[in-house]
């Protein structure tokens, strides 16, 4: 099945990037319409189909990668009252105009407000603490793997999310439920918030 991603800006590109090389099959979205997308299809491949936003939203997982300022309107946009368990992976973070500066969010974590928006979703937050360049990356280096943080409180769609992850070359790191591996790995606040880290390759001691 292919994986829906709302939202084509920086984030959104990258991720797709490294999902199309890995040969998946992505369907992006964003505000403007597939008309907009176009070009960013014929760069990167058949593997990348331009849709609508309802499109993009009706795979069985779906990346949020929109702004958190036009998240609600995104999410409202699906108009779904029932994402019926869904995997959805938040790649927000409570980042707000005019300077990038941090969401009051009531002393909860932003992932816990994303669950809210989409109910009967079984939402994961990943791909959130890399910048876009690192995001679409080669994630393997000499030194090793880079890591990916991932949090849930579903523990089946964790270890669906990782496996992806694992697939597309990077360590997977699963941080627990989301009340404390989504405050671990918020932007901004998280001590994980960031951090771009190599899991080590381990040395060949064969004779």
């Amino acid at each position: 099945m292919p994986i829906g991603i709302i939202g084509a800006g920086a984030i959104g590109q990258a991720l797709a990037g490294r999902l199309v090389a890995a040969g998946e099959r992505v369907v992006i979205s964003n505000s403007r319409g597939p008309e907009s997308l176009r070009g960013l299809a014929h760069a990167m491949g058949p593997g990348l189909r331009p849709a609508t936003v309802a499109e993009a939203a009706v795979e069985d997982v779906v990346v949020l990668a929109v702004p958190w300022s036009r998240l609600r309107e995104a999410i409202r946009s699906v108009d779904v009252s029932d994402w019926q368990e869904r995997i959805v992976i938040d790649a927000t973070n409570p980042l707000g105009p005019p300077a990038f500066q941090a969401v009051d969010l009531g002393g909860r974590s932003s992932s816990e407000v994303v669950a809210d928006l989409v109910p009967g979703a079984r939402l994961v937050k990943a791909f959130n603490t890399l910048p876009p360049g690192l995001l679409g990356a080669e994630p393997g280096t000499p030194a090793g793997r880079r890591v990916i943080f991932l949090s849930g409180n579903h523990a089946g769609a964790n270890e669906r999310v990782a496996r992806l992850a694992e697939r597309l070359g990077w360590a997977a790191v699963d941080l627990g439920p989301l009340a404390v591996g989504g405050r671990l790995q918020q932007v901004p606040g998280g001590p994980l918030s960031t951090l771009s880290l190599i899991l080590e390759r381990w040395p060949d001691r064969t004779l």
